[in-house]
């Protein structure tokens, strides 16, 4: 075994994933079988997406394809949040985290970690909006900061 290269089918689908030409898991294991990974279907595949961290997100074309994250290292990369997070505000209730397509679940993840004592009672994601319960909306101008200084450049 070698550690140093990946196995075959890994490469190939993350050289489909960076092509971010595919909108389903159908097409990509019609693809992989192609290319001779006839063992593929689409549980395998989906266990890859989220093996790799892939999100959907659009592509060049404004198509809603697969592709893979932005290189990020959790959580000590702050200047690589930095450029994934456009904006955090609040509206006493909620606080509201603005991303870059596709970005949004990788953030909720990191906020998820972080938790309550940042006052942090948990996150719903989509694909470029996080909504974050905050855990006392009493304290929520608290969680509000906590959370622009995770993705502040200090």
């Amino acid at each position: 075994m070698t550690s140093s290269h990946q196995d075959p089918l890994t490469e190939a689908f993350r050289a489909l994933l960076k092509e971010e030409a595919y909108s389903s898991q159908a097409e990509i294991v019609e693809v992989l079988q192609q290319q001779g990974f006839h063992t593929m279907n689409q549980s395998k595949v989906s266990r890859m997406l989220s093996k790799l961290g892939a999100v959907r997100a659009r592509n060049g074309k404004e198509e809603m394809v697969y592709c893979l994250p932005p290189e990020l290292a959790m959580p000590s990369a702050r200047s690589s949040l930095k450029q994934l997070v456009l904006d955090v505000e609040h509206n006493d209730m909620m606080i509201i985290v603005r991303t870059t397509p596709g970005a949004a679940q990788l953030i909720a993840r990191l906020l998820d970690s972080v938790g309550k004592k940042e006052g942090v009672l948990g996150t719903i994601a989509g694909d470029d909006t996080i909504f974050i319960a905050p855990v006392d909306i009493k304290t929520i101008d608290f969680t509000l900061e906590r959370i622009r200084e995770l993705f502040e450049n200090n």
